[in-house]
């Protein structure tokens, strides 16, 4: 009889375990603002000879916080060897609730290299569900077509 109350402990513990799991990766993480590292590929290399790829890179910058806007104050973009290429932003810029924006560096555009990257740094008055920051980069050459994403990391959570 014992064991049958044993057993019936584990299973409860393995169940209340499991589930406190879940409702913990399920939990939402507001941030008032957060500095993020996205990679970008402006080109790829293919072939034995390794030759390069040419993309198009579109950064994307999405707030979805459905009650709050966020703001940028930077969005830099790097070289594979970690030189500054261009700084987007002369002031900051206030993206409204449930809206996006993008930067674009075209595929003819090979100084970023395959190591390109972009720092995308954000915040905002109160906290908000984090934006999504992907690179998706694309490219077509003669019939072939190549098309992939990366999404920003956050390096730095920040306060206003």
């Amino acid at each position: 009889m014992e064991k049958k109350y044993i057993w019936l402990a584990i299973i409860i513990s393995l169940v209340l375990g499991i589930s406190f799991q879940v409702q913990a990766k399920d939990r939402i993480e507001l941030s008032e603002g957060q500095i993020l590292y996205v990679p970008a590929y402006s080109h790829i290399y293919i072939g034995n000879k390794a030759n390069p790829y040419l993309l198009t890179v579109t950064l994307s910058i999405r707030n979805i916080d459905p009650l709050h806007p966020i703001t940028l104050t930077a969005v830099d973009y790097y070289g594979t060897e970690g030189q500054l290429i261009k700084q987007y932003l002369d002031k900051p810029l206030t993206i409204t609730c449930l809206a996006s924006t993008r930067y674009i560096i075209m595929s003819k555009d090979k100084e970023g290299g395959s190591g390109a990257n972009f720092m995308v740094k954000w915040s905002s008055k109160k906290q908000v569900n984090p934006p999504i920051v992907e690179s998706i980069m694309i490219g077509t050459q003669s019939q072939q077509g190549i098309s992939f994403t990366s999404r920003g990391q956050v390096i730095v959570q920040t306060t206003p």
